[in-house]
């Protein structure tokens, strides 16, 4: 017999595609822990080791495998009957609609980064603009935001132009190296083509909230947020995990889950003759 849970909230938490070091402690192979420790203190929570495939999540074929391999972890989650919430860690949610829908049923509620984003930063402004790399994940997040009907409130998609890493590279090999070079406090391109670009989207784009598009980026959230308040713009930056976790939360607090309607049962007991697109 299980022991019962203690804490309100029992997560899972699921990177997209696979991760390296998956023997480390979960803490340590949570991308940018420290910002999210907070509101995972009270919260009894796992980390999947993700499911088949490269870690680099970044076009519409590499989402296509990701959310493939992701819909099996989700069911097991679910059937288990160890979690109220799962959270699919990903900038571009591969699968989370599928996931919901698999979800709704065991009373599960289930986050993404992008969607949990997009709504937060729809009750923060009028407009959001996404900082975003590369220009393949560019377009798939595009579709991504019409997917989830926010069109009309994302002012634009702006590529701060890093490179794609090599299939196979280590993280170190590319970004996470001035990602480094940043947290030493040491000048980072990256971080200075971010804050450009967001201030572009804000002065040029109408941009009211800015949000990360792809994980990788997440970790510029405070370094964004630093850059603009010195020059005097007061707009709220987002990163996925936060937003996501936060949702979660949220979710569980408020006892909802996805509408039967949205993401109905095989044979649901009633229907609507007409849809709305």
């Amino acid at each position: 017999m299980s022991t019962p849970s203690k804490s309100k909230y029992r997560f899972l938490l699921i990177p997209t595609g696979s991760r390296r070091h998956s023997d480390a402690p979960k803490e340590q192979r949570v991308m940018n822990y420290a910002g999210v420790k907070h509101l995972l203190d009270d919260v009894e929570w796992d980390l999947h080791k993700g499911g088949p495939g490269s870690a680099w999540v970044l076009n519409r074929e590499s989402y296509l495998h990701a959310a493939a391999g992701l819909l099996p972890i989700v069911r097991e989650a679910c059937e288990s009957g160890n979690y109220n919430a799962l959270v699919i860690l990903g900038g571009g949610d591969p699968g989370v609609s599928e996931s919901r829908e698999i979800a709704r049923k065991y009373g599960v509620a289930v986050t993404g980064c992008g969607c949990a984003q997009m709504h937060v930063a729809c009750t923060l402004g009028n407009r959001f603009s996404v900082l975003d790399f590369p220009e393949a994940h560019n377009m798939y997040y595009a579709d991504l935001v019409a997917r989830y009907r926010y069109a009309e409130r994302c002012a634009s998609i702006r590529n701060i132009d890093v490179p794609n890493p090599p299939p196979g590279a280590d993280a170190k090999s590319w970004l996470y190296v001035e990602k480094e070079m940043a947290l030493r406090g040491e000048p980072a391109p990256v971080v200075e083509r971010a804050i450009k670009e967001a201030v572009t989207a804000i002065e040029e784009d109408g941009a009211e909230v800015i949000i990360m598009g792809c994980s990788g980026t997440f970790w510029l959230k405070p370094f964004v947020e630093k850059g603009l308040r010195e020059i005097g713009w007061e707009v709220p930056v987002l990163e996925g995990y936060e937003c996501a976790i936060s949702v979660a939360r949220l979710l569980v607090d408020l006892g909802v889950n996805a509408s039967g309607l949205a993401f109905p049962a095989d044979r649901p007991l009633k229907w609507r003759r007409k849809k709305f697109v």
